[in-house]
């Protein structure tokens, strides 16, 4: 249900807050560049990143998604972007050579934001990122809705394949028929999908009442983390990265 993997890496070791503020790092070096070959160095980058972290399993799960979110891409921008001198056009659509680069570099770009939040997941506890959301100055309840999300959403997936896997059990036939007609055959599924998730809404809203969550006063934290000389180095690099790059841009 979580992709967290237990693994022994660095990636792993680094403090909580490094991983946050590191991403949101790399993600914004990802939007310096409209250049396919730019774009492609940072890509092997992340590569690089998911081979060290030991994310390849979950990268693998969900290969079919990020090979056509680059194929997608690529085929989209490259017909609907009107830049530079088109060599083919037909109605709206149009190809040059400038239109296919800039494809290319959304590709790229797009597949490295997905593998860097594939490998942040990875690395990281459901219970660190939220320790690292509050050491970065974000109140509780923020940094507890956010880290909540990372919850709900595995759970409420696996709850709707255990309602499918419950009615083809009694009969329901999910897979005969065209595309409409298996669309139309889940409409029936929302009924107790909802039902579920209103009901996990309130069992989770009763909990947090019972255990006092909204009062004040000073927390004390289960978890402990100390920033020690690598989380320093890797968030000077990433910072004076984005630092050069923006303004030689």
């Amino acid at each position: 249900m979580f992709l967290y993997l237990p693994n022994d890496t660095l990636l792993h070791r680094i403090h909580p807050s490094t991983k946050i503020v590191g991403l949101v790092l790399l993600l914004i070096l990802t939007v310096a560049f409209e250049s396919p070959w730019h774009q492609l160095i940072i890509l092997s980058s992340v590569l690089i990143l998911v081979k060290t972290s030991g994310a390849a399993k979950n990268i693998r799960r969900v290969l079919p998604l990020i090979i056509t979110v680059m194929v997608f891409s690529m085929v989209t921008w490259s017909l609907f972007k009107r830049v530079g001198d088109p060599f083919w056009s037909m109605g709206p659509l149009s190809l040059s050579v400038e239109s296919i680069q800039f494809g290319v570099a959304m590709g790229f770009r797009l597949d490295a934001m997905l593998l860097s939040g594939m490998i942040f997941v990875s690395c990281t506890k459901v219970e660190e990122f939220a320790y690292g959301l509050r050491a970065i100055g974000l109140p509780f309840p923020v940094s507890f809705a956010l880290s909540l999300s990372f919850r709900l959403v595995p759970l409420f997936f696996t709850r709707i394949g255990i309602i499918v896997q419950a009615q083809q059990s009694r009969g329901l036939d999910l897979q005969s028929g065209h595309v409409l007609q298996r669309a139309r055959k889940y409409v029936p599924l929302l009924v107790p999908i909802f039902v579920y998730a209103i009901r996990d809404t309130d069992l989770l809203s009763m909990a947090l009442e019972s255990k006092g969550f909204g009062m004040r006063g000073e927390r004390t934290e289960f978890l402990s983390f100390r920033m020690v000389w690598y989380d320093y180095a890797i968030l000077a690099v990433l910072l004076s990265a984005n630092i050069m790059i923006w303004i030689l841009l």
